[in-house]
Formats: structure tokens, sequence, C-alpha cells
């Protein structure tokens, strides 16, 4: 078990590992393993690449993201012109459906909206326009709307979880109700809880995966 000190020296250093932001403008502080974030970023691509980083480090069992994005000036944009970009970025993504999600954009802040078929689809769609310059947040309210029933969904995912993470499979409780999947028990990192969620996401039929999963460290 890593001390809070151990951790966050392990985070600074993952930080300044990584070379699509400056670890110096992020300021991390733990308390019993619970990390909070601060400081100014120049983009939002930036800000979720610090997340994403600090989820990557072994022992972190939640994260306050207390980041925010202040644009340099030349980078900039009107709102008219980041929802121009986002409708091209979206209708450019092979991944993401035509004419399903509709972006809306309200200083700098980038809305999805819409229904889609597949969870990757939603995702895809806010991985298009997450770098656009000038957005300073996205919010995906894209909604799950399988077409395909859901069958046996509590044993595919099971068997999914048993391909990709054996461990993880054997001490997971997964509930379905209807397209519902709720997600109970314990993982050892960040980015086992994303796999399980994931391998949830990708069972037919589903529309809401609720991820209850704790970070056991």
């Amino acid at each position: 078990m890593k001390t809070d000190a151990q951790l966050r020296d392990d985070i600074q250093a993952e930080l300044a590992w990584d070379p699509s932001f400056t670890a110096a403008d992020v300021g991390v502080t733990v308390k019993d393993g619970v990390v909070t974030l601060s400081g100014h970023l120049a983009s939002y691509a930036e800000k979720y690449a610090v997340e994403r980083a600090v989820q990557r480090v072994h022992g972190v069992k939640a994260v306050a993201v207390e980041l925010s994005v202040k644009l340099p000036f030349d980078h900039e944009r009107t709102d008219a012109d980041i929802a121009m970009a986002a409708e091209r970025a979206l209708e450019w993504n092979v991944l993401v459906p035509d004419g399903k999600i509709r972006p809306m954009v309200e200083k700098g802040w980038l809305t999805l909206n819409g229904e889609v078929e597949w969870d990757y689809q939603r995702r895809a769609a806010e991985s298009a326009v997450r770098s656009l310059m000038g957005v300073r947040g996205v919010s995906n309210l894209v909604i799950v709307t399988p077409k395909v029933r859901p069958a046996d969904v509590e044993k595919k995912i099971h068997d999914a979880l048993a391909r990709q993470a054996e461990r993880e499979a054997k001490h997971l409780a997964i509930t379905v109700n209807g397209s519902q999947v709720t997600l109970r028990g314990k993982v050892h990192s960040w980015a086992e809880r994303n796999a399980v969620q994931g391998a949830a996401w990708a069972a037919p039929g589903v529309s809401l995966v609720v991820n209850d999963l704790a970070v056991d460290n």
C-alpha cells in the first residue's frame, strides 16, 4: 500500500512523462488515496489527458478535478465557429452515424445531444470534438437506444470479462434490469474499472451502465 506522499510522487512522475500537456501547470494533492487536481490548462484536450494520466497510476482511489481551462488569446473562437467545426468533425468521423448527433455551444462549452445504437458511437462523437480549438469543456448527453433486444446480457458480459480479465470477472456482481446493467464489486485499478465498464457497454441491447465498482488497491 502506497503512502499519500508516494502516490503523489508517482502521479507527478506520470504527469511529467506525458508530453500532451505541461505537468508544471497541474497541482496535485493526495489524502487517503483521493487525488485532487488543480490549476489552469490551455485546452480541454489537455484537461482530459491529465485526468486519464492520473487514472493510470496504481493506488488512485478517486479523483477530484478542480482544473480549469484558460484559453490563450489566439485560441479563442466564437460559439458559431466551434459549432461549425463540431458539425464537420462529427460528419467526417466514420464511427459517428450521420445526422444522429446535434452539437450545441455556449461560451465555449460544447454539448452533444441525440441518439445512437451503440456506446462506442457515443464515445466516438465526444472524441471527435474534444480537441477542437476553443472548446472549454464537453457534455456528452447522447442517449444509447439499441435496436436489438437484450438477450442473455449477463452471460455475455461475464463471458467477455472471462476472456479479458478473468480475475475481475469472478469478483463482480452484475445485475441486469431490462437494458440497464449495474456493476458492483471491487477492482484493482481505474484501468480495470474502465475495462469492465467497456465490456458491459459492448453487450448487445445495453442502453445504460451504472458503474458502482470500487477501486481497491
